[in-house]
């Protein structure tokens, strides 16, 4: 049939019309829109767009251009699934990345981006926002920041003409926690995980002792740790810089005898998930909601108890560049002209600033 405007218009849904002027030119009727397509290979088709925002003339016309590029050998009629393509990124992020960025770009893209064998080119805006719709605002923007990185990387890779997020607005990231434990709730929390009974307790006693990252301590390994200092390498930091941090020798004491038949400080509860080894330990909701019935303190996460330091060390006197130091931050005083001519690793300043926090802790923990 010649597709004309009768025709588009009493289209049904869920057919596909094909114009017999011009071979490789149709319309795909859906259940809500009606969009006008172009064959540029078996199996391979590609919108032009929605009718009636683009009229028939005009998808005609931009379809005849693409087809008569296709002769000229300039579409190139390529298939590539999005599960090939998935893996194609991660095996190069792989070799340029950090293993946690990596993994991070694995979480996201398994997660929210489940497309299958469909061609990566077919994949649609709106099918990419009605899937992060009901995310939390800090994870949305996760996702979205991932998605737009993989897509981008496909049309380097010359796998789509242009990136299905290119025009899409980012979210707003979610706002920033305040969240840290006065000394009553610290107290509560400090003590219950003092009986370091399970991996959960264990780890957020070191979180509290260190002010260190979760994500770096659940992969805290017995050699990272010497009778003085912890030694966190450039693979397992969030910056990718290696980081050294003084403790003191009851500390060190208190981690050597965690019971481990690994070489985690903190082992995870299973070695392996469906046929991949596990890369650090992880507590369940179940066991952290626990935690919190247990020490009488509600409304926190693992990650503020590192604001909670943070926060106590400031109250006792400790300068902001040393504390910057403790946590392994880059920005703010040690990044720019400064980083480049500040070379002091403030090893000294942040052993006497964890001595005065352990002696807090110890009189928090006290009778």
């Amino acid at each position: 049939m010649v597709l004309n405007e009768a025709a588009v218009r009493s289209a049904k849904p869920g057919t596909t019309l094909w114009d017999d002027s011009l071979k490789g030119f149709g319309l795909r009727a859906g259940k809500q829109s009606k969009t006008f397509i172009v064959l540029v290979a078996s199996g391979r088709r590609k919108r032009l767009g929605r009718y009636p925002l683009l009229s028939l003339a005009d998808a005609r016309s931009a379809a005849r251009k693409i087809l008569a590029e296709k002769t000229l050998g300039k579409v190139v009629p390529t298939h590539m699934a999005f599960e090939d393509a998935k893996t194609q990124f991660l095996d190069d992020c792989a070799k340029r990345l950090r293993p946690l960025t990596v993994k991070l770009y694995r979480y996201h893209l398994f997660r929210h981006y489940k497309y299958g064998r469909r061609n990566v080119a077919d994949i649609a805006p709106r099918e990419i926002l009605r899937n992060l719709m009901d995310l939390k605002p800090s994870q949305k923007e996760h996702a979205f920041r991932i998605g737009r990185t993989f897509f981008t990387w496909c049309q380097y890779q010359h796998l789509i003409d242009r990136s299905p997020m290119a025009l899409l607005e980012t979210p707003p990231a979610g706002r920033s926690r305040d969240r840290f434990l006065d000394d009553g709730e610290l107290k509560k929390v400090y003590r219950h995980a003092l009986k370091l009974e399970d991996g959960l307790q264990r780890l957020i006693w070191l979180l509290l002792r260190t002010g260190q990252r979760p994500g770096e301590l659940k992969r805290l390994k017995g050699s990272y740790v010497g009778p003085d200092r912890i030694t966190l390498p450039a693979e397992v930091t969030k910056n990718g810089r290696k980081h050294v941090l003084p403790i003191s020798r009851q500390t060190h004491e208190v981690i050597r005898s965690f019971p481990t038949d690994s070489d985690f400080v903190i082992p995870p509860a299973r070695s392996h998930v469906r046929g991949k080894p596990v890369e650090s330990f992880s507590a369940t909701s179940e066991a952290r909601t626990l935690f919190k019935k247990a020490c009488g303190v509600e409304g926190w996460t693992l990650h503020d108890l590192r604001r909670t330091v943070s926060t106590h060390l400031q109250k006792l006197g400790v300068r902001i560049e040393v504390i910057e130091a403790l946590l392994n931050h880059v920005s703010g005083t040690r990044s720019g002209i400064v980083g480049v001519y500040q070379r002091h690793d403030y090893f000294p300043e942040m052993k006497q600033a964890l001595t005065l926090w352990e002696r807090k802790l110890a009189k928090l923990a006290g009778p």
